[in-house]
C-alpha cells in the first residue's frame, strides 16, 4: 500500500472512533475513488494498484469538482450546500502538500523548461508532463498552462 493510501486510512479510522460523519463520509469518498483507480491500472496490465502520483490526481481531481460545485452552489442561493463542500475541501486538503506560491510556480517552470530544453509552444507538452509527475497536487495546472505557454513563446521570440 502507498504511503498516502496509509494516511487516508488511519484518518478514516480516526473519524470513525471521534464520531466524525461528515469527514468519514469525505475519507470514504476517497477510498473509494483509489478503489476504482486500483481496478483501472489492474485491467491494463499493471500489476500494482494507485500510486501516491495516482491519489494525488485524485484527490486534485476531487477539491477541483467541490471548488466548482460550491461556486454552483452560492450562485444558486445554497449556501449550506456550499460550506459543506468547503469542508470536504478543508478534508481532502490534509492529505495533499502544500501548494507552491506563484513566485515557487515560476521556478518550476523555468527548471522544467531548462530540463526538457523545450524551444517553442510545441514543446508544451514536455514541459508539462515533466511538471505533471514532480509537482503533482502542489499547483493548480489550469492555472499554469498559460505560464508555461507565456514563457515559451518569450523565448520563441528571443
Amino acid at each position: 500500500m502507498t504511503q498516502l493510501r496509509n494516511r487516508v486510512n488511519a484518518g478514516l479510522k480516526d473519524a470513525m472512533r471521534n464520531r466524525e460523519t461528515d469527514r468519514v463520509c469525505t475519507l470514504r469518498l476517497i477510498n473509494a475513488a483509489i478503489k476504482d483507480r486500483d481496478i483501472a491500472t489492474r485491467t491494463e496490465g499493471a500489476t500494482e494498484g494507485a500510486t501516491d502520483a495516482d491519489v494525488l490526481q485524485i484527490l486534485d481531481k476531487m477539491v477541483r469538482q467541490r471548488q466548482e460545485s460550491a461556486r454552483a452552489y452560492e450562485e444558486g442561493g445554497r449556501l449550506e450546500l456550499a460550506e459543506k463542500e468547503r469542508a470536504e475541501i478543508v478534508v481532502l486538503e490534509e492529505f495533499m502538500p502544500r501548494r507552491l506560491s506563484d513566485d515557487e510556480v515560476g521556478e518550476a517552470v523555468d527548471k522544467a523548461i531548462s530540463q526538457t530544453g523545450a524551444q517553442s509552444i510545441r514543446d508544451m507538452g514536455k514541459v508539462m508532463g515533466v511538471l505533471k509527475t514532480r509537482y503533482a497536487g502542489q499547483m493548480d495546472f489550469g492555472s499554469v498552462g498559460p505560464k508555461v505557454r507565456e514563457r515559451l513563446s518569450a523565448e520563441q521570440r528571443a
